[in-house]
């Protein structure tokens, strides 16, 4: 069976994108998932987005990382799926429901509000998450956000000097977060201003993350280092997030398709 599929990205955050309410698709495991993903002997991607009918939203959008595990949230594709839609549209995922709305060039998506509770990110014991007491060498006094997937957010003087290829998995893996966490290192350089690097659990550094942007916005705006609109910078471009004074975050970006093409699945154990 030959199934269709979209290429896309967000900033550099890249996905396979198929359409099951257009076409029968191969049942979604985490190998395949994985061997589509790879990118010497797959398509290639940071995610595979997989749409299907929704019976609370206009279409449900699951989530799988380059390494095969389903997940929660991803920003990034978000928008993507967004400029795909062509209009405003409610978007059902594992970490809930999210508003998508076309925004000049771009795409925004109201993510909903963020959780702070130890056990809504979750952690594996109660802990402070404004002002987390741990530390990994350089890297300490971090805070924690849920913004429908856990990141931990650690705020330095220069992003650059951090070896986020080693920490980030480190602290990825680490026991004090049983679903694994999100790894974020950020600079702020203006009020306005953040700059971003991200290791993404399951898949790696990438080149953007829509939600790691969101929480490190949501995490430097509680501490009182930005305004509550700021533009964060990522090495795949750039990202406006606002905190609403209804307590709602609101995502503004680009997204952007690449081509499209088919493969049979059978060749990669569909």
């Amino acid at each position: 069976m030959r199934t269709a599929f979209i290429k896309m990205h967000g900033l550099g955050n890249d996905f396979v994108v198929l359409d099951a309410r257009e076409q029968a698709v191969p049942v979604m495991t985490n190998a395949l998932a994985r061997a589509l993903a790879d990118r010497q002997t797959g398509i290639g991607c940071d995610q595979l987005i997989l749409l299907e009918k929704s019976d609370s939203a206009d279409v449900r959008m699951r989530i799988f990382n380059h390494d095969g595990g389903e997940v929660e949230a991803c920003g990034n594709a978000s928008r993507a799926v967004g400029l795909l839609l062509g209009q405003s549209a409610r978007i059902e995922t594992l970490g809930g429901l999210l508003q998508v709305d076309p925004a000049g060039t771009g795409v925004a998506v109201g993510m909903g509000e963020p959780r702070f509770e130890w056990d809504q990110i979750p952690l594996a014991y109660p802990m402070d998450t404004h002002h987390m007491p741990v530390a990994w060498e350089v890297l300490d006094n971090p805070t924690a956000v849920n913004v429908g997937n856990p990141h931990v957010i650690f705020f330095v003087a220069d992003t650059c000097a951090v070896e986020l290829d080693r920490l980030g998995p480190e602290i990825e893996h680490d026991p004090l977060f049983p679903e694994r966490v999100n790894v974020n290192v950020a600079t702020i350089e203006s009020r306005q201003r953040i700059r971003l690097r991200v290791w993404e659990r399951g898949v790696g550094e990438t080149r953007a993350c829509g939600t790691g942007a969101c929480a490190t916005a949501i995490g430097a705006m509680r501490r009182g280092l930005v305004d509550r609109i700021v533009t964060v910078a990522l090495p795949g471009g750039e990202l406006v997030i606002e905190w609403t004074e209804a307590g709602r975050i609101r995502m503004t970006g680009p997204a952007t398709e690449s081509f499209r093409g088919s493969f049979e699945s059978s060749d990669f154990g569909g």
